[in-house]
């Protein structure tokens, strides 16, 4: 039995799960804006002034999304490797929305994005035909 990439896929679907709880926690926060509030960064020329149900809505169905891949690839589902492969790009690039009003947290949740695809693209295969 080879257990080479087991740690990677074990840290994968851990980070996923956790990264769509996290989505989840932004959906709430969006939640709490009204139509008239604004989202102003400031020195940055990004103003957000849509509804917070919107943007509350996205977040809810990415954080699904995510949980629903880490749960799948801890499974050891090849479907779930490659829908885990898809949300972590998916996340990373959503990632770049919170660059300029965090951009050490934003660039922390990118970097574990792309050590999740990472470790789903050059471990993944392996486990899942060992398994």
């Amino acid at each position: 039995m080879n257990n080479k990439g087991t740690g990677w896929i074990t840290f994968s679907s851990i980070v996923l799960i956790v990264a769509g709880l996290m989505r989840i926690m932004d959906g709430i926060w969006a939640l709490g804006f009204k139509n008239n509030e604004q989202w102003e960064i400031v020195n940055h020329t990004l103003i957000i002034s849509e509804e917070g149900s919107l943007w509350a809505w996205a977040w809810f169905g990415i954080g699904a999304i995510l949980v629903l891949a880490g749960i799948a690839v801890s499974q050891g589902s090849s479907i779930g490797r490659w829908v885990g492969i898809v949300a972590a790009s998916f996340a990373a690039v959503t990632a770049m929305i919170w660059m300029p009003m965090y951009p050490i947290w934003a660039l922390a949740y990118l970097i574990m994005a792309l050590l999740v695809i990472y470790g789903l693209v050059v471990y993944g295969g392996e486990a899942l035909q060992d398994a």
